[in-house]
């Protein structure tokens, strides 16, 4: 176990998942075709770090899926830059082509990169990309943004990050998709979550998204198909 003056690895670090253990929460899960499409978020771009693999979020969640479910497949079109409008205008044919079962919708972090963003629009936008994802009948999922992330040529970039999180907590619940909300988690605080642009996760980031991702797909599935609990976390 890490000291406090000792970095942490993915081994040591208490918001990850061991690999074995990722596929284990998901053995019950059904999808067997996962999808991401979006932005730099769902692309996983981002910083290494000593002690952590260079995988992005997404690659980690497959590489659990396909642990849990042999043979599962998985397309991730992320782009950097792309807006929801982008992404519904091309990503979205390409996903719903390769016939999902589990898509993972983007948070619509580039939406506010604007003077003044019209969060009328950006909802409407938001909506249309959850409406087409949703006909393909696949279990939709999304995250809200960190605290942690900044921007400085933004100063109320926190209060526009809260109000397109609000926008994906609705849209969210609507849709019934699978929502990770990062906004109040303790890791915001961490030096190492982020990369030196402080807008994107750095890999310990993304290890622990991938870990709280596994772990809220894990919370959806039915009770008969939920995990049993590993008897470390049964003794405490």
């Amino acid at each position: 176990m890490a000291t406090p003056n000792t970095p942490l690895t993915e081994e040591s670090d208490p918001f990850c998942l061991p690999p074995a253990r990722a596929a284990e929460l998901l053995a019950g899960a059904p999808w067997r075709r996962f999808a991401v499409i979006g932005d730099s978020l769902s692309a996983g771009t981002g910083d290494s770090r000593p002690g952590y693999t260079t995988l992005g979020w997404a690659d980690r969640v497959a590489g659990a899926l396909r642990r849990a479910r042999p043979g599962a497949a998985y397309l991730n079109t992320g782009r950097i830059g792309a807006t929801t409008a982008d992404t519904v205008a091309e990503q979205m044919a390409p996903a719903l082509a390769f016939r999902p079962d589990l898509l993972h919708l983007p948070s619509g972090a580039n939406d506010l990169f604007r003077r003044e963003p019209d969060f009328a629009e950006v909802w409407r936008g938001m909506h249309r990309m959850f409406a087409l994802a949703a006909e393909s009948g696949a279990r939709l999922s999304v995250f809200t943004l960190g605290r942690a992330f900044t921007v400085p040529g933004f100063p109320d970039w926190a209060e526009r990050v809260q109000r397109l999180n609000a926008i994906v907590r609705e849209l969210a619940d609507a849709y019934g998709a699978v929502l990770v909300d990062m906004w109040d988690h303790p890791a915001n605080s961490r030096p190492d979550l982020l990369s030196e642009d402080r807008i994107h996760f750095a890999v310990p980031g993304q290890a622990l998204l991938a870990a709280e991702v596994v772990r809220a797909l894990a919370a959806a599935l039915p009770p008969e198909a939920a995990p049993r609990s590993s008897s470390a976390e049964e003794a405490g």
